[in-house]
C-alpha cells in the first residue's frame, strides 16, 4: 500500500484531454487496481469507456480522485465517509474541486511565467 503523501507532492495534471489508468495511476499515486476498485465505490467517478472496455479518464475525473485520495489517506475517512462527504456535500464538493483547479492553474502559470523569465 501507497504511503499517505500530500496532494502538492503529486505531479502537475498536464493539458491533456484524455488520461490512460497508467496516467492517472502515477498523477494521483494510486495503483491501477485500487482505482478500479474507487469506480465501483464512487458514483461520482464514471471514466469513459471506449473499445476493449479501456478507460479514459478527463481532467475533472483526476481532479476527484486526487481529492478521493486525500479523503482516504491524508483524513482517514473509510470508504463509506468519503463516499457520503463527497455526495451529502455538494457545494463544499463544488468549492473543494474549484480550489484545487485554481490552484492547479496557478502552477502552471507559474511554470510558463518562469520559462519566459529564462
Amino acid at each position: 500500500m501507497l504511503e499517505p503523501t500530500n496532494n502538492s507532492e503529486l505531479p502537475t495534471i498536464p493539458g491533456k484531454r484524455y488520461f490512460t489508468i497508467g496516467e492517472v495511476s502515477e498523477l494521483c499515486a494510486v495503483k491501477p487496481h485500487v482505482l478500479r476498485y474507487w469506480e465501483q465505490e464512487f458514483p461520482q467517478l464514471k471514466p469513459v469507456k471506449r473499445r476493449g472496455n479501456r478507460r479514459y479518464y478527463q481532467r475533472p475525473d483526476v481532479i476527484l480522485i486526487r481529492q478521493i485520495r486525500s479523503l482516504l489517506y491524508e483524513d482517514g475517512f473509510t470508504i463509506g465517509g468519503a463516499r457520503q462527504q463527497l455526495s451529502g456535500d455538494e457545494i463544499k464538493s463544488d468549492s473543494s474541486l474549484s480550489k484545487q483547479i485554481i490552484k492547479q492553474m496557478r502552477e502552471e502559470l507559474e511554470d510558463v511565467l518562469a520559462l519566459l523569465k529564462s
